[in-house]
């Protein structure tokens, strides 16, 4: 059984020409089929600008085609199945985007439907910064934020977590740390990710399934199921795992399986 089960279609923007009724469209998933199964990882790559947030957006209801006042220069089919109904999902951004204004404590609470002094403590504990509740976002260092964007994702324990590029500009310590923190709390909350990434080591650490996406309008090339031998970062059964992948599909990162 799938935990959640994904199809879009002929997904666009499209721009009202100025002094114009006709609209130009951009197309940005031709087609995207996914079923993913339940406290499972699928790590999403594919080149700049090809729709992987785009997918994400949809996933989490910010991109719905059926409500014109939500996203009235949107068209497509976004068709999504979860397995739970109207599942609590979790997202993680590139950016922290903590309210400078208030305290971490507050940050984390902000996302909940009321004070929980006891499960907010204890998230913050599981994430290492139970002393820097009191603290600013201004206060704290920016492997600390990315920290606090996770303890703020699995506070209200998402049975699906989207993470968009969240490690891309830490240092590589600072991101294993908070790669490895990613696990063990999906892995104590069960929790359903999917995972945008550049990064191809990151993306077969962490996946238990990689899928690769075309250019713009995006849709699925190549799909990679791993098993617990490349969960080693950058071990020498990934670095060949790697070569094998390139040695067939030397393109595969911009998106072609075709090697011209």
């Amino acid at each position: 059984m799938s935990a959640l089960s994904i199809h879009i279609n002929q997904l666009a923007y499209n721009a009202q020409n100025e002094n114009s009724t006709t609209k130009a469209s951009e197309h940005i998933i031709a087609d995207i089929a996914l079923d993913i199964k339940p406290n499972e990882c699928v790590c999403i790559v594919g080149p700049s600008g090809c729709g992987k947030t785009t997918l994400l957006n949809a996933v989490a209801g910010i991109i719905n085609t059926q409500n014109d006042d939500v996203n009235e220069h949107v068209s497509g089919d976004i068709m999504l199945q979860f397995a739970t109904p109207s599942p609590t999902i979790g997202y993680i951004f590139q950016e922290p985007r903590l309210m400078p204004w208030l305290t971490l404590y507050e940050n984390i609470a902000l996302v909940m439907p009321k004070d929980d002094p006891v499960k907010i403590t204890a998230i913050l504990d599981a994430v290492g910064l139970a002393a820097q509740a009191n603290s600013y976002p201004n206060h704290l260092s920016g492997g600390m934020q990315r920290r606090a964007s996770i303890a703020r994702a699995f506070v209200i324990e998402p049975l699906i977590l989207l993470l968009d590029e969240p490690f891309v500009s830490l240092d590589a310590p600072t991101a294993m740390q908070c790669r490895e923190l990613l696990i063990s709390l999906a892995k104590l909350h069960k929790t359903t990710i999917i995972f945008v990434t550049h990064d191809l080591n990151e993306a077969l650490y962490l996946g238990d399934r990689v899928v690769f996406l075309s250019p713009s309008p995006a849709r699925i090339i190549h799909e990679l199921a791993l098993n617990n031998v490349y969960k080693a970062y950058d071990s020498a059964a990934q670095t060949n795992l790697k070569s094998e992948l390139f040695k067939r599909f030397p393109k595969i990162l911009e998106g072609q399986l075709s090697q011209d």
